[in-house]
């Protein structure tokens, strides 16, 4: 993918999933804007990865369900590089629990995140975007958006909003060249999913039609290509990197 010259905000960059992508998008060519609410050392380290991929990077520090946050974030990309042409929104949290005893906190504080915190950085890069007559958005939405889960229903909630959320703004931005896309990944290998009991792993695996965990860098090769101009006539689609679970 050549996306040498612009600039992408990645959100929740520092690690796992927004990891790869920052590393995707850099091998391409993109300079690195990524925030991160915790873990400042290996936000950092992502960052000097990115640099030593020859590109500019900066990590930020960002709480996406704060308003205030995420204008700053985006007054630092275009302070730091003078446009925004691709944000991916990767920053998400779970807070599980069965529906009778899931407290009203949790599901607020992962709506906050998961579906504020994506139209609030959506509308912080808009402005700019249309400005330029270019941008490219790419929102990490899930499989259990799309089929449910037990025991997530807070998560399944924001994840299925994220796509109206997303079809939505692709038909506001369309006429301003700005696609905007969804990614919805099933079972990806991390650290939470390699620290499961071998028998719910098991368990998991008899879900996935290919019969293995999807990787990090499996999705991030799928949000560089929407994040590129080789899919420059698609917006408002839902991409599954699941194996074949949402069939």
């Amino acid at each position: 993918m050549n996306l040498q010259g612009k600039t992408a905000i990645v959100t929740g960059g520092g690690r796992g999933i927004g990891r790869a992508v920052c590393l995707e998008l850099a091998r391409g060519g993109a300079d690195i804007v990524l925030c991160y609410a915790g873990g400042e050392t290996t936000a950092r380290q992502t960052a000097g990865a990115c640099e030593a991929l020859g590109v500019r990077a900066a990590a930020v520090r960002c709480d996406v369900s704060e308003p205030g946050q995420v204008a700053r974030l985006a007054e630092t990309a275009l302070h730091e590089f003078g446009r925004i042409d691709i944000l991916v929104n990767n920053a998400g949290i779970t807070r599980d629990g069965l529906l009778m005893s899931m407290k009203e906190e949790d599901f607020d504080q992962v709506l906050a995140t998961n579906l504020k915190g994506t139209f609030l950085c959506m509308k912080a890069v808009s402005r700019q975007m249309v400005k330029q007559r270019y941008g490219r958005i790419v929102n990490l939405s899930s499989v259990v958006g799309l089929r449910g889960n037990g025991g997530q229903v807070n998560y399944a909630a924001s994840k299925a909003g994220v796509v109206g959320m997303t079809k939505s703004a692709a038909k506001e931005l369309a006429g301003r060249n700005i696609t905007v896309n969804a990614i919805a990944p099933g079972f990806i290998d991390t650290d939470m999913t390699a620290a499961m009991p071998e028998k719910a792993r098991d368990a998991m695996l008899t879900a996935i039609p290919m019969g293995k965990l999807g990787a990090a860098e499996d999705v991030a090769k799928a949000a560089a290509f929407l994040a590129s101009d080789d899919a420059a006539y698609i917006t408002g689609q839902v991409l599954c990197v699941d194996g074949g679970m949402a069939m």
